[in-house]
């Protein structure tokens, strides 16, 4: 599966490389809202798929936390 290998990427992160990918996962989220209320975004299965790595990322960081 894809998302376990991202999960697995992650948890090999530190704190700062996660705080990095998540706000470029944000940005990247804010872009194809933006360009889904344009009408110019031709996949919209991506919108989905951001949101779950950006909950995936905040799962990794609040597991690191503890």
């Amino acid at each position: 599966m894809r998302s376990s290998k991202y999960l697995e990427e992650l948890r090999n992160y530190d704190a700062a490389q996660l705080k990095a990918q998540l706000v470029d996962a944000k940005k990247e989220l804010f872009n194809l809202r933006f360009q889904n209320a344009t009408n110019q975004l031709e996949n919209t299965g991506r919108i989905k798929e951001v949101k779950r790595n950006i909950a995936r990322i905040q799962t990794v960081m609040t597991e690191k936390a503890e």
